[in-house]
Parts: C-alpha cells; structure tokens; sequence
C-alpha cells in the first residue's frame, strides 16, 4: 500500500512538470468579452512567420502604478499573449525604471513620464509613474511613449513589429489645397491620429514631386488652387500604384453660410476620369446633427440657439457597408455640408460604396439657402431629390492616365516632369465628398468616431487588409442624440419609460407575490406533516 502511494505521488508530480512544459508550448486562454478585449487576434498570433530574428518587447511600468491600478496587469497580459504565441521569436521584458535604476536612460528613449495624484494612509502625494513600451529588432526601435488602455494597444505593437521587420517606414503624404487653413492646425485631430497609429506625416505642397514610398496621400480639396502641373503629380503616383485618399467638394460654403459652385481646374475631372464624379449639389438629411447659431431675441438681444442642421448629416453605421474591410466595423461618421457621387467606371477598375445617407435624403443644387433660421426653403428640392445618396466610394484596379496621350504640363524654372509609366500598376482611391469630416469642427459635433473611419481607410489604402480589423478593441460608443427621426425617438422614448417605470417594478413584485405564496404553501405543508 505504501509502495503504491509513492508511485501515485511520483506520477502525479511528473504530470504536473510536464503539463507546466506543455504550457509553455501551447497556450491559451478564455476571453468572453464581447469584443475579444483580452486576446489578440490571429494576425497577431501569426506575426511570429514574418519574424526572422528576436523581437525584444520591454514594457516600462512602475510598480506602483500597478499596485493601484488594474489596467497595467492588463497590458501585461496582452504582452504575454504575443511571447507565448510567437514560438521564442519574441521575448517580453518587465521593468520598473526607478526600481533598475535607469529612469534618464528610459526618457531619452521616450518613454513619457506621468504625474498622477495617490492617497494612502489619508495623506495626498504626487506620484510619478511610467507605463510605457518599446520594441526593438536588430538595432531599430519603436517607442509607444505611454500606454494605459487595450483599446488600441493590439494595433499599435503589431504595426510596429511588422514595419520593424519589414525594414519599412509607414508614412503618409498630405497635399492640403486650401490656401486658408494649416494641417497641423485646423486638422490637427487626423495629424495626431495617424502619428499615434505609427504613420510619419509628410506635408506636400502643390507642384512638389510626390514620394513613390508614401504609404498613402491625402488631397485635401483643391478643385481651385490645382492646376494642371500639380495634377500630373497626383496622377503620376497613382499610375505607379500610390494610394490616395481624396476629400473633395464643389462648392465653396463662406463664414456667412453662403454658397458658391467653384470653378474646377481639372481635380474634379480627373477624379471623374478615374470613375467617381463628386456632383455641385449639398445633400441635406432628416439624419442630421445639431447646428449651433446666433440670432436676435424679442428684445434685439443676441441668443445662442441649436436646431437640427439637414446639411451637417450624423451617417449612423447601419449606413455603411459591412462587406468592405474598411467599414466592416463602422461606427458611424459626421459630414459637413457633404456633396452626392456618382459612380461612372472606366474598364480595369471597379468600385465599392463604403457609405451613403438615410433613404430620407434629397439635393439641394440651385438658389443655396444654408441659414438654419430659413428651414422651410431648404425642402424645395426634397420631393424631386428624396433618395439614398453616395456619399463616400472606393475605387481600385489600373486607372486610366488623366495626362496618358497628351503633352506634359511645364512651369517655368521647374525640370521636366518625368513621364508616365508604360504599364499602369494596381492602386486604390477613396473618395469623399467632404473636405470638413477631419477638420476641428469634429470637436465641437463629438465626432471623433471620424477618426476611426480615416485610420481604417490609411490601412485599407496601405494594402494592411488583415490589419483594419484589430485596430479598435474597444466597442464604440456612439452618441446618445444619434437617433434623428423625430418619430423612432418618440418610440424609443416610450419603449424606455415603459420598460423601466413599468414592466420591471411588475416584474419585481410579481416575483416577489410568486415567491411569498410558495413559502406560505411549503409552510401549510409541513404543519399539516406534523
């Protein structure tokens, strides 16, 4: 009996080590969030086939800040996903800075420190922590300066290891045709963003030759400032198989909210040519946001007054197109004074419609009347008009040369352009028709959902399909105004009072009578056994 004991004992201690082995080896674990929060996706799981070498991850956390705070162990754990999925190719490294004694040499690598305010023992300090994380491959790093969310942490390590690896720079180009406004500044949100996400941003002024190796390039409007030269440009780098992102509008609405059809020096055009007409018309929509405007009260004071605004249109995401990777998971956008697109293909390129407006739209495309104050004259239209409109599309495939055939522009003290390709390459456009959707209105309108459709579309453009779809982990939250028709607003409305004011207090208290009657019949019972 005892000789039996000790072979049971020595067994279940050689199971438990070589289980402890196996862990090592295969891993796993049970995530039943709905967005999968706390486990990567396969690409991630995957990277470790594009890996040559080590990947070194070294997450800089302060001990501190973790004691007093669950979201540190939650990084943790991602980071600990990749390691055990990545088959040794890459190695996970915690370290507190103050503890290793290296804080000077951790800020030089940019890692930010962060002033938060603790109290313990009743007594209020000042804490400095650091939260954040490096990735190194073969001498090249990527700094993620502070960490303190798993909302887009998945997407920010996976980017960076694979450009790491690939020896490549994700940049973005940006042409901003507007003679009046500053990228960094009027569109400092999307600059911000796409820096966050590990894109450079590289400013192009028109006429400026267009780097074959951007990512991706952003025309920002310019229906009035490009002209021919700067045109060539454009189309030289799509038939070379660049990428654009065009943010386009006919017409030009003033400070006044007056409207004018700009004249077009050939953008519109050429965009036309490749397959996408942005038409000179506003599209107005019952789903639409609030407009914030002045007026005169009864007494000739000045009021601050908010009504539905049919051009500032709240797209919800059922209006997107689920089938496409870049609004797979749309989360809605808000355009400002957005114009319709017709889609008009030339042979080898096909389009997709990424979103469009309610089925309640209608046009507005003559006699411009924009003042919130003049309602009624904004439905003039509306019965001829009233349909779905196109109000962003994608086009990809090999796209006719706008200057294929034709002599090159020339500029005077400029070099020669150089001349097109003989054979077009594969590339890809998106079209929007609105220059204002990334613009610093989207902090006024609580846009910011904006961003996530422009960071799915930089991907898309990038040619990192199987990226788009792990950038937000976090569900999106959307507004709470988002329902616009007055009608479906008061249904929701009564939906909601009903459930809550009445079918759950009589469900507490029909429980309770149920439950109340059960004990007194179980209680009868048993007197009546005694």
């Amino acid at each position: 009996m005892k000789k039996q004991t000790i072979v049971i004992t020595s067994l279940t201690i050689i199971a438990v080590f070589l289980l402890l082995m196996l862990s090592q080896r295969f891993w796993f674990r049970l995530d039943l969030t709905k967005n999968k929060a706390y486990t990567i996706s396969s690409v991630s799981r995957n990277i470790h086939s594009e890996i040559p070498e080590l990947v070194n991850i070294t997450y800089y956390l302060s001990e501190r800040l973790e004691r007093l705070h669950p979201i540190p162990g939650e990084i943790e754990d991602l980071l600990e996903e990749y390691a055990a999925y990545s088959r040794g190719k890459i190695r996970l490294t915690i370290k507190d800075p103050a503890r290793a004694g290296m804080i000077e040499a951790v800020e030089r690598l940019g890692i930010l420190p962060q002033q938060i305010q603790t109290v313990e023992q009743d007594e209020a300090n000042i804490t400095t922590v650091y939260s954040g994380i490096t990735i190194e491959y073969m001498g090249d790093i990527e700094v993620l300066p502070f960490v303190f969310s798993l909302e887009t942490l998945e997407y920010d390590v996976t980017t960076r290891i694979r450009s790491l690896i690939r020896g490549t720079v994700r940049e973005a180009g940006v042409l901003l045709s507007e003679p009046d406004k500053i990228w960094s500044e009027d569109y400092a949100y999307a600059n911000e963003v796409l820096i966050q996400a590990g894109y450079k941003v590289r400013e192009i002024l028109p006429g400026d030759e267009i780097p074959e190796a951007l990512s991706f390039l952003i025309v920002m409007g310019g229906m009035e400032v490009l002209d021919e030269w700067d045109l060539y440009r454009v189309d030289y780098f799509i038939q070379n198989g660049g990428k654009v992102l065009f943010a386009l509008e006919t017409l030009a609405v003033g400070m006044d909210l007056s409207a004018r059809v700009m004249m077009d020096k050939g953008l519109i055009a050429m965009v036309s040519y490749y397959g996408a007409t942005v038409e000179p018309a506003l599209v107005l929509d019952y789903s639409a946001l609030s407009f914030p405007y002045q007026t005169s009260g009864p007494y000739g004071e000045t009021q601050i007054r908010m009504a539905r605004y049919p051009f500032w249109i709240g797209v919800p995401p059922q209006n997107g197109n689920a089938e496409h990777p870049v609004t797979a998971g749309f989360s809605g956008i808000d355009l400002f004074w957005a114009e319709p697109i017709s889609i008009n293909l030339p042979e080898e390129v096909h389009s997709e419609i990424l979103f469009t407006s309610s089925s309640e739209a209608w046009l507005m495309t003559e006699n411009f009347v924009l003042n919130p104050e003049r309602e009624y004259d904004m439905h003039n239209e509306e019965p001829s008009s009233q349909g779905v409109k196109n109000l962003a599309v994608t086009l990809s495939g090999k796209f006719p040369g706008w200057f294929r055939g034709v002599p090159k522009p020339k500029r005077e003290g400029y070099a020669e352009l150089p001349d097109l390709p003989e054979e077009t390459k594969d590339s890809r456009v998106i079209v929007v028709s609105d220059t204002d959707f990334l613009s610093s209105v989207i902090q006024y309108t609580r846009s910011e959902y904006n961003l996530n459709f422009f960071l799915q579309a930089a991907d898309w453009l990038g040619n990192d399909d199987d990226i788009i779809g792990i950038r937000n982990r976090a569900g999106a939250a959307g507004r709470l105004d988002r329902i616009a028709d007055p009608a479906e607003k008061l249904q929701v409305m009564l939906f909601s009072q009903t459930l809550n004011v009445i079918i759950i207090p009589l469900t507490i208290i029909i429980i309770g009578i149920v439950r109340i009657r059960k004990r007194k019949k179980n209680g009868s019972g048993a007197r009546h056994e005694v």
